[in-house]
């Protein structure tokens, strides 16, 4: 196989933290043990997101919080935040989304771009690449690969953007003026959809037909997951459906790891890489996305956070898991006690009870099952510093201590 050959070439591969299985969940809710593996050269306790990106950073040549700053900077986006600077003092959640993009050090928004990089560095040229072809790389990374990372940021912050649309006919006399949120909500869909212009624009720049069937394909799945996201928002939906963790799984691949999957596999279609080497950096980009996802769903219920109330998703993953575990009946009954008047929903409530079944320790072992997974991709990969920067995201985002 192409990758046992790539790893004879180099030597093996370099000792690493491995999360082993020694069980699988039955259907009646048993939990996942797992245990540990001798670690050489694993990340310290101490590290945590921000200070593995910013590592990771360092190898790649340039910190991707600027990736698509060639298109933030040009004259129509100007015109479009100087309108956006008219939403200060409204309630609008394109401000959040504005801010979120300048600078978010917690969830690290520029990490699809960064992942594309270094998945790049640590495949390398292909064997069958010609002289002339290799002679394009810069820092081991192909031109065409720095602007497939670039159209892969750019198509996720058009879509936070237009996440960030209200409905209007949902709103309360709380949220603000009318007028306010149908100014935003044109500034939010001619932003998102002028950002999401360009990136189709240099996708076709790439001239590669697999490339852009990939990338368009991503497009589309984020398309189906956000309307799926959309329709299980709200309580009564959470009551009257039960989309189960198989439902989940397939729900949060179509909207957060779709795209990440496809760029790292149309990052290696660029390289001239073999369909195998495209599977596994597919199947990386896939794993580490979801355990990113399951990190994030797991913070409102993990111990040493704040006790303040925070509101979380009904369909997160640690949600999903306890409903799963506890059956219908009861979770409908804990939703009940935990409504209070105005239909609004007492969190607190309902966080504790969660934290007091298996749900949330199920999402973990989930988390480290696809980190295991992400891992294991990797191997087909040949040591170095970008495929141990890759390794430490996965650790950064199954960590939990």
């Amino acid at each position: 196989m192409m990758c046992r050959r790539l790893l004879r070439r180099w030597g093996g591969c370099s000792p690493r933290l491995l999360l082993l299985p020694t069980g699988l969940r039955s259907a009646t809710g048993s939990g996942v043990r797992w245990r540990r593996g001798l670690v050489s050269g694993s990340p310290s306790a101490a590290s945590h997101w921000s200070k593995v990106v910013s590592e990771a950073e360092k190898i790649v040549g340039y910190p991707t919080s600027f990736m698509s700053l060639r298109c933030l900077l040009s004259d129509e986006l100007s015109n479009i935040a100087m309108q956006v600077r008219k939403l200060i003092g409204t309630k609008h959640p394109l401000l959040n989304t504005a801010r979120g993009l300048v600078y978010d050090s917690r969830n690290n928004l520029q990490m699809r771009g960064l992942v594309v990089l270094l998945i790049s560095k640590a495949a390398g040229p292909s064997n069958t690449a010609e002289l002339s072809f290799q002679q394009d790389m810069i820092s081991g990374i192909y031109s065409s690969q720095r602007s497939l990372a670039e159209i892969t940021e750019l198509i996720h912050t058009a879509f936070l953007v237009h996440r960030g649309i209200v409905n209007i006919g949902e709103l309360k006399s709380c949220d603000g003026l009318l007028k306010d949120m149908q100014f935003g909500n044109k500034i939010a869909v001619l932003s998102g959809d002028f950002l999401l212009a360009n990136a189709c624009t240099s996708l076709a720049q790439l001239q590669n037909t697999k490339v852009v069937e990939l990338i368009s394909s991503a497009i589309g799945d984020l398309v189906q997951g956000i309307y799926y996201d959309n329709s299980n928002l709200s309580e009564e939906n959470c009551l009257t459906h039960d989309i189960g963790i198989s439902t989940w799984k397939e729900q949060i691949f179509l909207s957060h790891s779709a795209l990440l999957a496809k760029s790292c596999q149309a990052a290696m279609e660029l390289a001239k890489h073999d369909a195998e080497i495209q599977e596994m950096a597919f199947q990386y980009g896939k794993h580490m996305s979801t355990s990113h996802k399951l990190h994030s769903d797991l913070q409102p219920f993990i111990k040493g956070k704040s006790s303040d109330s925070v509101a979380f998703s009904l369909n997160s993953a640690p949600v999903v898991l306890h409903q799963e575990l506890i059956g219908r009946e009861e979770w409908i009954k804990q939703i009940r006690e935990a409504q209070i008047k105005g239909n609004l929903m007492d969190f607190t409530k309902l966080q504790e009870a969660i934290k007091a079944g298996k749900g949330v320790t199920s999402a973990i072992d989930l988390c480290h099952y696809h980190g295991n997974r992400a891992l294991e991709a990797l191997e087909c990969f040949p040591p170095s510093e970008a495929r141990s920067a890759l390794e430490n995201m996965v650790y950064a985002v199954t960590k939990f201590s």
